[in-house]
């Protein structure tokens, strides 16, 4: 129902747009909206309308619907791209919002919406700078532009009808999805794969890496978002674009409430683990050494006693703490020995 009071909204208090589309809009003639339908649809009813479509126009009052019902081969993407962002955005130490299918919305000189689109996916860097809030549209011209738009060619072709608009309109940066499993209606000409087209002046030009994440070549975010289970080269790509755009923006994983708690926890579990583990070396270590140490003071003893039946003189401390030696090699020396001195110089010897 949010959706249906702000369409309202939208047509009864709505302003002009305060800039320009970076171009001037096609006429409608010329864009296909390849794999879809043309349904008519007067603004009324598209105000009431709840479900999925792809664009919608005043002027001819018809709505372009996916000829083929949604499937998870179609949706999994643009979930898995949220998911993916969301664990950047951990990294990174600040939040990254999805937005989903939200409406794009141009609205024509009287500040009526002339056409609406609907996105697959919609990715703001910095949500707290969009002015969505409590808006179900994005308006041109007076709200900030995603800094993503990913479009899902499951069993479409945007190429020829939405990219243009998005072209035309002024929209940063597209990617369009094509999954890995086929459906039998796509078009033979759309293979797997993700293409990245960026705005540049008026125009979109095909780029090999995101602007909005730098460094995420297209190879590498089709395969994340068509993996199952993030490979680890994912995770480590997802970890390294978290932490170069917390570096452009003096944020961390400590700024991440989630990964605060859990580093504060690994540390003091670390720490407990850490003094029972010394404290168990310790106690080892102790025993060993009193273990050692009563060893040598009885074979002391033993020697004292051996040089005082022999008749030599020995001095109070005698002999002292011994070397880590032979307990028979000590004993010979104790009976060859012809002082206390001498029986010291043979030990050192040995």
């Amino acid at each position: 129902m949010t959706a249906l009071r702000e369409r309202r909204r939208l047509e009864t208090d709505g302003q002009p747009a305060s800039c320009c589309p970076s171009s001037a809009e096609p006429p409608l003639a010329g864009l296909e909206f390849i794999g879809c339908k043309a349904v008519p649809m007067s603004y009324e009813e598209f105000r009431r309308y709840e479900g999925r479509l792809e664009v919608w126009d005043a002027e001819t009052e018809t709505a372009w619907m996916v000829r083929d019902p949604t499937s998870p081969d179609h949706e999994n993407p643009s979930h898995g791209l949220a998911g993916l962002v969301e664990r950047i955005a951990a990294v990174r130490g600040s939040p990254i919002k999805c937005y989903g299918a939200m409406d794009l919305l141009r609205r024509d000189a009287h500040g009526k919406p002339r056409r609406i689109m609907q996105a697959d996916q919609t990715v703001y860097l910095y949500p707290e700078r969009a002015e969505l809030l409590g808006s179900s549209a994005m308006v041109v011209g007076e709200h900030n532009y995603p800094d993503v738009v990913l479009e899902v060619d499951h069993t479409t072709d945007v190429r020829r009808g939405k990219l243009r608009l998005y072209e035309a309109w002024g929209f940063p940066e597209i990617w369009v999805e094509v999954p890995d499993h086929p459906a039998p209606s796509r078009p033979k000409s759309r293979r797997p794969g993700l293409t990245i087209h960026l705005l540049e002046g008026s125009a979109y030009r095909e780029s090999p890496v995101s602007r909005a994440f730098p460094g995420w070549r297209a190879g590498a975010v089709h395969q994340a978002m068509n993996e199952v289970k993030p490979s680890g080269w994912t995770h480590a790509r997802l970890e390294h674009l978290g932490r170069t755009l917390g570096a452009r923006d003096g944020t961390g994983p400590d700024d991440d409430p989630l990964l605060r708690s859990l580093r504060n926890e690994s540390r003091a579990e670390g720490r407990k683990e850490g003094l029972a583990e010394g404290r168990e070396k310790g106690l080892a270590e102790g025993a060993a050494e009193g273990l050692e140490r009563g060893r040598s003071e009885v074979l002391g003893e033993t020697v004292r006693e051996m040089l005082r039946l022999r008749g030599l003189e020995v001095s109070a401390g005698f002999p002292g703490r011994l070397p880590e030696l032979p307990r028979r090699l000590v004993v010979a020396a104790a009976l060859a020995c012809e002082s206390e001195r001498d029986f010291h110089a043979r030990i050192r010897d040995l």
